[in-house]
């Protein structure tokens, strides 16, 4: 808590965040790594506890300074949160509060990450419709991507039968550290919605947050791998 230039009381959440040193030690931590971090790697570097690690960092993400997701399906079990600072946050837009009222809908009372899912999966059918001059599933997907401002591009898969996309931007990272779990499932869904309109019927992806440095990581599984070769 401190006094503005007025002279009044300045007393908001992420003020108080940061009223431990840990925590500070701590944001800055993750702000430093490209890639995120999870509890278990902050507890390892800071030498403090696990579950205070853990404490600490969901603090700071109720304050908006660290934003945490994790992969949305595809290995057995649940993947480790991992966290990352968050963005400076964009101006105030209606649909933006709109999409924040959905998320909170899908996250309750909407059937979660199945329903984020589905809704995601005819989202990116109406998407897909509008890049018909794309080469295949694959370059109709990263078309798709790059219209909504992910900063899409290709790399080599790490599997076979697998395409790797790497997001370089999220225009909705904001959003993600409200319902991370709801917001990654609906941006997987999106993309295997696209993919399976654009000619990959059991298009799939997999979407891992913070898995590249300064980057998200989608695999595609499912569309023929020679489609679309080329890169942006």
């Amino acid at each position: 808590m401190g006094t503005g230039p007025s002279g009044e009381t300045i007393d908001t959440p992420r003020h108080r965040a940061l009223g431990s040193a840990s925590r500070v030690t701590i944001l800055r931590l993750v702000g430093t790594a490209d890639a995120g971090l999870t509890a278990g790697d902050v507890a390892e570097r800071t030498g403090l506890h696990f579950s205070t690690v853990r404490a600490h960092l969901d603090r700071l993400v109720e304050a908006g300074l660290l934003v945490k997701a994790r992969a949305s399906g595809g290995t057995p079990g649940r993947p480790a949160w991992r966290y990352r600072a968050a963005a400076a946050e964009p101006a105030p837009a209606p649909y933006r509060t709109l999409a924040a009222a959905l998320l909170a809908h899908l996250a309750t009372a909407g059937g979660g990450r199945p329903a984020a899912v589905a809704a995601g999966r005819a989202w990116g059918n109406q998407l897909a419709a509008g890049e018909a001059g794309a080469a295949g599933p694959v370059e109709t997907a990263v078309a798709v991507l790059d219209r909504l401002g992910f900063d899409p591009r290709r790399e080599p898969g790490t599997a076979e039968g697998e395409v790797e996309v790497h997001l370089r931007t999220c225009p909705f990272l904001e959003l993600v550290g409200q319902q991370p779990d709801v917001m990654c499932a609906l941006h997987a869904g999106m993309i295997s919605g696209v993919l399976r309109r654009a000619g990959a019927p059991d298009g799939e992806a997999v979407l891992e947050p913070f898995a590249a440095p300064n980057a998200c990581v989608a695999r595609l599984r499912g569309p023929d791998p020679s489609a679309g070769a080329g890169s942006r």
